[in-house]
């Protein structure tokens, strides 16, 4: 039985008939299949301005295919805005509201199935949270990449790049004509952001998890092919309805496990690493999604190089194939049995798809020569990070893959970021930002404009940067984040003093203070617990609810 006959079907059922048709809504359209349309469209996000079109084009079909589409918005926050202000604290967190917010939706309304329209970091795994926990037929589309701007440093440009050039500027590396060139000429269409971010690494990903039409988490903002994509992904929620192929038959341990390897593969974002154990939380799948991490890291070559791994953006890597190609190439080590929201398999969607464009092997690999032997994306652990640390060694140079050098320390963002602007941070440091994690920021924080000014002044191949909170994907450089215990837990990067000497080994999966054990219990015992930052409002309750970065950074009911 349809969900929604609950209440629209039937005489004792006329008030909900009745409160649709003061919307408009015929009684033609109350006896087909009610389709949700979760859309995350505003003028705050880039990566989101196109989902009105989109929307439309997906109403279409539903309509075209029998059913009835029903829209609602949901908030979807751009993490660029939110960089290196209060403001960042509020962006992690916003995953649940997300994720709650369509679930509410969904339940309210009773809707027989969902299309999910988001694009950016934290609403596409938020939304995916969502699919998770209702198990209902759903399918996520996403508004696809922004083209690439004018040529800087060596590269097709993106806001990043501004950045980048704030450092260069502040070392007298270019002209302020220079620098302010970017702000025009950097971002010259919507979409989300051209670069392998967090953002297009879990597009990417839910295509990998059979969420996503293929190549609909890659095809380009702009084109006519997102549009035809969307009409095509309102047809196909409706054949999902009509066989009760739900989220949970979709993602799956299979499935899960195939999303990791294609994040190894192209050296995604080190948030997906956690956006990926809350999903599995919420579809409960019993697995532990960091230790699978770990151990496929191992064995996952590397066979794609895009943004901030090479100078290719993420339109060059749709057109050499996209994730459809990376699953092909792949397919001797994927699950290729697991069910998508195509209605067919892995192996299926590989056989019947068809390529636009000539590859292109200096952005996605054969599998028999890829450019690197393990994944892109590293679990460390050590006294320094006792349950675990994420790092992303694809994305930077190998002679970083072994770096020891003397700590620096900031108990803030803010506080490291005014350091390296005024030329306080040298060769062989480690700069060590604490008390961002999920807790302690609240929020886990990205540590984006440090790594950029790093970047900017020279000292990304002479430096390193550990942190409890995270990064952004575009980030390169030596970093480890998402260190737990954090510090507002009296985990050990609580104690690092200025001057101690940390040794970041990635062949190792290590990330050690180099302190001994009893100098290192004598001063977790002076350790004193910071007051919260926040105390009211949503942040007061996320920042005693949620749990670490290495357990999804989702919120912990019981402590209710």
């Amino acid at each position: 039985m349809k969900r929604s006959k609950q209440i629209l079907e039937g005489l004792h059922n006329q008030y909900y008939r009745a409160t649709y048709k003061s919307m408009g809504f015929s009684t033609d359209d109350l006896k087909r299949p009610i389709i949700g349309i979760a859309n995350a469209w505003s003028e705050c996000v880039p990566g989101h301005f196109n989902l009105r079109q989109v929307a439309q084009r997906v109403k279409d079909g539903i309509y075209r295919a029998g059913g009835t589409p029903v829209e609602f918005g949901t908030i979807g926050g751009c993490d660029g805005f939110a960089q290196g202000h209060d403001g960042m604290h509020y962006i992690l967190p916003s995953r649940e509201l997300i994720a709650d917010s369509v679930e509410s939706m969904a339940q309210i309304n009773l809707f027989d199935g969902l299309v999910l329209l988001g694009s950016c970091d934290k609403i596409v795994p938020g939304m995916l949270m969502a699919a998770a926990r209702l198990d209902i037929p759903c399918i996520l589309l996403p508004g696809g990449p922004m083209e690439g701007g004018i040529v800087f440093d060596g590269r097709k440009s993106d806001q990043t790049s501004s950045a980048e050039a704030l450092g260069m500027l502040s070392a007298n590396k270019i002209t302020e004509d220079e620098y302010t060139l970017l702000e025009n000429l950097s971002c010259p269409t919507c979409g989300s952001c051209s670069y392998l971010g967090t953002a297009n690494t879990m597009c990417s990903l839910s295509e990998a998890l059979g969420m996503t039409l293929p190549d609909g988490g890659v095809i380009p903002a702009y084109s006519a092919a997102r549009l035809a994509i969307a009409e095509g992904t309102g047809i196909k929620i409706m054949e999902l309805v009509e066989k009760n192929i739900t989220a949970r038959q979709i993602i799956t341990k299979g499935s899960i496990r195939n999303a990791i390897k294609v994040c190894l593969a192209m050296s995604g974002s080190t948030n997906a690493v956690m956006h990926l154990t809350a999903i599995a939380n919420e579809a409960e799948v019993e697995m532990d999604v960091l230790q699978e991490f770990d151990e496929l890291s191992r064995k996952t070559p590397q066979l794609a190089k895009i943004n901030p791994a090479s100078e290719y953006n993420m339109i060059d890597f749709y057109q050499a194939g996209g994730v459809s190609k990376l699953l092909e190439e792949m397919h001797s080590l994927m699950d290729t049995g697991v069910m998508t929201v195509t209605a067919h398999t892995v192996m299926e969607n590989i056989q019947a798809h068809k390529y636009q464009y000539p590859g292109n092997k200096n952005i996605i690999k054969s599998i028999d020569s890829p450019f690197g032997y393990e994944g892109g994306v590293a679990v460390l652990r050590g006294n320094l990070a006792p349950d675990t640390g994420i790092t992303k060694p694809g994305a930077f140079d190998k002679s970083l893959r072994h770096f020891k050098g003397t700590a620096i320390c900031f108990n803030s963002e803010e506080a490291a970021e005014e350091a390296i602007l005024a030329g306080k941070v040298h060769d062989g440091h480690v700069v060590v930002i604490r008390y961002e994690g999920p807790k302690g920021g609240p929020g886990m924080r990205e540590m984006f404009k440090a790594m950029k000014y790093l970047y900017g002044r020279g000292l990304a191949k002479t430096t390193a940067l550990v942190t409890d909170g995270r990064f952004s994907g575009t980030n390169n450089g030596c970093f480890v984040g998402h260190i737990s215990p954090e510090a507002a837990e009296g985990g050990p990067i609580a104690i690092v003093e200025n001057g101690d000497t940390i040794e970041i080994d990635v062949e190792k999966r290590s990330l050690d203070l180099l302190v001994s054990e009893e100098e290192i219990q004598k001063r977790l015992k002076k350790w004193q617990r910071p007051e919260p930052k926040f105390k009211r409002g949503y942040l007061g309750l996320y920042c005693k609810l949620a749990f670490s970065g290495s357990k999804g950074a989702v919120l912990n009911y019981d402590k209710i």
